[in-house]
């Protein structure tokens, strides 16, 4: 492992309070692999046996029920996943799969459970990550339960554009038929969502997004704190 990659995990805040001997001793065994796009990396069901760390690319997460599918969020560096099953020594409740090719460091789940046990700064930040972790999924089904297709769209596009240096164009990091899902949409509902917008000042073209007025796109999503994680103020504190 580089040691450039190593500062990246070392720098995440559920490894940043670490003692340096119990971070050492936690990536021992470790490995940093690189995968091409559409590898499955865990399927649900299957035993928790590492923690997942989204180095580079993109990973969606995702479940099944008989032929159904739908997509639960999609991970972009440096994410980890699955955490709580990890902990339990549990089954994963969702599978993951790399959208882009990526690198994904893979850690012993037995070192994470040893580190909890013998490190209390890093067994405080594994409790402020779960509880992250859960706001996060709170707000998601906020999101999904209180806002139409429309508004959904809005604010994902929304957040993109600010996370993806607030500049025009930027690119959907996912398909069109995964964002879809993701959304809790049909892809043809997608696409009608789309031509809604493009009547807003939202350009299209194929993955390039642009949008004539970000406050407008805030407006449609009709933007709000306790379910959006960005603030409608992002550029006062750029």
């Amino acid at each position: 492992m580089r040691d450039e990659d190593r500062q990246v995990v070392r720098d995440l805040e559920l490894f940043r309070d670490m003692d340096e001997a119990r971070f050492d001793g936690l990536l021992n065994a470790a490995f940093l692999q690189r995968f091409p796009e559409r590898v499955t990396l865990i399927e649900e069901g299957g035993s928790a046996d590492f923690l997942h760390v989204v180095i580079d690319g993109v990973v969606e997460l995702f479940a099944t029920l008989d032929k159904r599918e739908s997509t639960m969020t999609v991970l972009s560096p440096v994410s980890t996943f699955i955490l709580a099953a990890v902990l339990k020594d549990a089954f994963y409740l969702m599978s993951a799969r790399t959208r882009k090719p990526s690198r994904v460091l893979m850690i012993p789940s037995q070192n994470v459970r040893q580190a909890m046990a013998d490190d209390d700064a890093f067994a405080r930040s594994i409790v402020n990550e779960l509880a992250s972790c859960y706001r996060g999924v709170v707000r998601n089904q906020k999101n999904l339960k209180l806002r139409t297709g429309v508004e959904r769209l809005a604010s994902y596009l929304a957040h993109q554009y600010v996370r993806q240096g607030a500049d025009n164009p930027f690119t959907l990091p996912i398909d069109k038929k995964t964002l879809a899902s993701m959304l809790g949409m049909t892809p043809e509902n997608l696409s009608r969502a789309f031509s809604t917008l493009r009547k807003e000042g939202v350009c299209v073209e194929g993955p390039q997004i642009s949008v004539n007025s970000i406050d407008g796109l805030f407006d449609i999503a009709r933007h709000a704190p306790l379910i959006d994680r960005l603030s409608r103020d992002f550029r006062d504190k750029a």
